[in-house]
């Protein structure tokens, strides 16, 4: 392992940061206090700063010794959960009902620690935009730093994303080329029937007769519609109706996600929901209204950068340390649309098994969206040393235009 030396050395420093942040977690939008904390640590370094993208993102601006028109983007995100944490250490949340569950307290300090050292060592031709986002879980703020400017205020040629990841041993990595992260899509039935006593269900069209056996009929667009050989998830995770025990509701709500790697398979699995919804509704006589929101589209990691990416993580950890050829997650990421508007790659970056954790975590695994989580603060010096390694190998390499 070749980590840079004197991140190595910041460790306390950007540690403390990381903590800072996961005791103040901030919601979507809300970010306020962590990008200025961003912002000031980035002014303090000599970087040049711009606030304000996607209502709270922040961009650090990093030239190097020659006026190249040469750039690279470097993304982290910045946004907490809106769970209640389990975890009585020292730096847990201090916020009820917010917890940073994924991460992004951790892959904001690792992006924080290569912008201190890249700001330092300026040896390099062009410039690293050093991209702090908010709004990831579920809100869209890449879009919104996009729509506010983001690659025409700061033309790159390529931009790269890193997660952490619970599950693998840290030190290691996984990538691959084409889809890493599924389309993320949420769905919403309404059935609307006829209400009753319960002690007269002749009288009613139930709903929850219709939402029942509908949640149960859903399931066959994956099993008998979908190719088998495309992945895709539907799931049920919300069914709401009545509000007392002797009456037979007006209406039922079924919510859910759909994930998918592919366009047409998505767009058969919201076909097949509307149609199936209207029929099995109607056999209990009552009606179905869908509304289905695409949010973000499949993560593709482009094959060149992606190769690119994979190099300098061997050249980092060793080829045993890197699987380049690691199953997709049917999650999904909204650095997505980023990726359609300038070719790159995203990473996962292994958080270990939990081990790290200190006294006072709670009893549950640490997953992502697990109230027991902690990010792995030993993954500092090793997630900047790939992000320092890859700009600077990055603008050293010849530059080619994709226009």
């Amino acid at each position: 392992m070749k980590l840079v030396e004197p991140i190595l050395g910041w460790q306390d420093e950007i540690s403390a940061i990381r903590r800072d942040i996961h005791a103040h977690p901030e919601l979507a939008y809300q970010e306020n206090r962590t990008s200025g904390l961003v912002a000031q640590r980035l002014e303090s370094w000599g970087i040049e700063v711009h606030r304000g993208l996607g209502i709270t993102g922040v961009v650090g601006v990093i030239h190097g010794k020659a006026a190249s028109q040469r750039a690279i983007g470097l993304r982290a995100d910045m946004d907490a959960l809106p769970m209640q944490e389990l975890n009585t250490f020292q730096h847990a949340s201090r916020h009820p009902g917010k917890m940073h569950a994924c991460g992004h307290d951790g892959h904001t300090a690792m992006l924080l620690a290569a912008a201190k050292y890249l700001a330092r060592h300026r040896g390099f031709d062009g410039t690293v935009y050093v991209i702090f986002q908010p709004a990831e879980e579920g809100h869209i703020g890449a879009k919104k730093m996009i729509d506010d400017g983001l690659f025409v205020r700061f033309p790159m040629e390529a931009v790269f994303g890193m997660h952490n990841w619970p599950g693998m041993d840290a030190g290691k990595f996984g990538v691959c080329v084409g889809p890493i992260m599924a389309s993320s899509n949420y769905f919403k039935l309404t059935i609307t029937g006829k209400g009753a006593h319960a002690a007269m269900p002749h009288l009613s069209c139930d709903p929850i007769m219709a939402a029942t056996h509908l949640a149960q009929a859903l399931q066959t667009i994956i099993t008998r519609n979908r190719n088998p050989y495309d992945p895709a998830v539907l799931s049920i995770t919300q069914i709401h109706a009545g509000s007392a025990d002797n009456v037979i509701p007006d209406t039922a709500e079924l919510r859910g996600t759909v994930r998918t790697f592919s366009g047409d398979t998505l767009d058969l699995i919201e076909k097949r929901i509307g149609e199936m919804a209207q029929k099995v509704s109607a056999g209990f006589d009552c009606q179905a209204e869908l509304a289905f929101d695409r949010k973000y589209p499949p993560t593709f990691n482009h094959p060149d950068e992606t190769a690119f990416s994979v190099q300098v993580l061997k050249d980092l950890v060793g080829a045993e340390n890197v699987d380049a050829a690691v199953q997709p997650s049917m999650g999904g990421e909204d650095f997505a649309l980023m990726l359609k508007e300038r070719p790159g790659c995203y990473i996962w970056i292994g958080n270990g098994h939990g081990d790290h954790r200190t006294p006072g975590h709670g009893m549950g695994p640490c997953m992502l969206h697990n109230a027991s989580y902690d990010f792995n603060d030993e993954l500092i010096p090793l997630g900047a040393s790939y992000w320092v390694n890859l700009a600077q190998g990055w603008l050293a390499r010849p530059y080619t235009d994709k226009s």
